[in-house]
């Protein structure tokens, strides 16, 4: 029984570093591949110790993972996981793991990117040049620099530090909104994200999605950013009130935004599409192979250390290793 391969269930793409990975280590069911998935869930549904998510999009709730009686433990591809519900899985003994680190550089890179293109609006003199109207007139000059400026980092965690090392080499004033202060962190922290909104002209998002953090740029925060204010989502698109967000961009509250997530990607409004000024991304943070392919393996080890009857590597705060229950 020792030697037994344990039964995992893949939802999503078989995207090659999870196959090759788990094939012949572990029993890998495929979630996608069954026409009929109430039949499916209910033959392996009491085989299934772990799940490998490969996405981070649909809901993964309670009622869905009661489903497999004897399920310890959820691997969930992404630092976010706003889309599995680990409070309830914390609550029936099952362990959620993300895949945080691996993907810090890779995103603070795409955010000092999107923040350059908003503010030099690098994406709209590139569709200039390929209109044929360089030769007629030079590209206006922008009224926007991300020199002087003061960036207000709201959500200071691993990805957050990254970004500030990086604005830093730009000569940006950094200062930050997060729950509570971080050790280590030199920046002024402020308690209250509308106060610091009021002394910064620029916002760069990066906290996790959830119920917490729903809305949590409201119209209150953009109106207190002003003007000259631009605001750089890369957390998830429920953190923004989107529609606020379009009201202030329309009505001149806020100077402009860059956004690499929405709120139903991938669909996006298109009030902001039709908008010439901000830049939209299709929510490509962590978008390279190597860097997939390392979110991808972690997936893959955390899964093959619970095979092994090992603790996870990286669980989440919710699903405390060993769990309770």
């Amino acid at each position: 029984m020792a030697n037994e391969k344990r039964d995992v269930l893949l939802i999503g793409a078989r995207k090659p570093v999870l196959v090759g990975g788990l094939e012949g280590k572990v029993n890998l069911h495929y979630y996608l591949d069954a026409k009929d998935k109430a039949a499916f869930i209910k033959e392996v549904g009491p085989k299934i110790g772990a799940i490998a998510l490969a996405y981070t999009h649909d809901k993964v709730d309670g009622p869905f993972l009661s489903q497999f009686p004897n399920l310890k433990q959820v691997s969930s591809f992404g630092v976010g996981y706003d889309h599995v519900d680990a409070k309830w899985a914390g609550e029936h003994g099952i362990v959620v793991t993300n895949t945080p680190d691996v993907l810090n550089e890779e995103v603070a890179d795409t955010a000092l990117g999107l923040l350059l293109c908003t503010l030099r609006e690098f994406p709209q003199a590139d569709r200039y040049v390929r209109a044929g109207k360089w030769p007629k007139a030079p590209y206006p000059l922008t009224k926007a620099t991300l020199q002087g400026r003061t960036v207000g980092v709201v959500g200071m965690g691993r990805i957050g530090k990254a970004i500030a090392k990086r604005l830093e080499a730009f000569n940006a004033k950094v200062v930050y909104h997060s729950r509570n202060p971080q050790t280590g962190v030199d920046y002024k922290y402020y308690p209250k994200l509308v106060d610091m909104a009021r002394d910064v002209d620029t916002l760069m998002v990066i906290v996790p999605g959830g119920a917490s953090t729903k809305n949590l740029i409201n119209a209150e925060v953009l109106k207190a950013l002003g003007p000259q204010g631009v605001v750089i989502n890369m957390a998830r698109g429920s953190v923004i009130d989107e529609p606020a967000l379009i009201e202030a961009l329309k009505n001149k509250t806020i100077y402009s935004a860059g956004l690499d997530v929405f709120v139903n990607e991938p669909q996006v409004p298109q009030e902001l599409i039709d908008m010439d000024h901000v830049v939209l991304l299709p929510h490509v943070g962590s978008a390279s192979e190597a860097t997939r392919a390392a979110m991808d393996q972690l997936v893959v080890d955390n899964i093959l250390a619970w095979a092994d009857g090992k603790p996870p590597l990286t669980p989440v705060p919710e699903t405390p290793y060993p769990p309770k229950g």
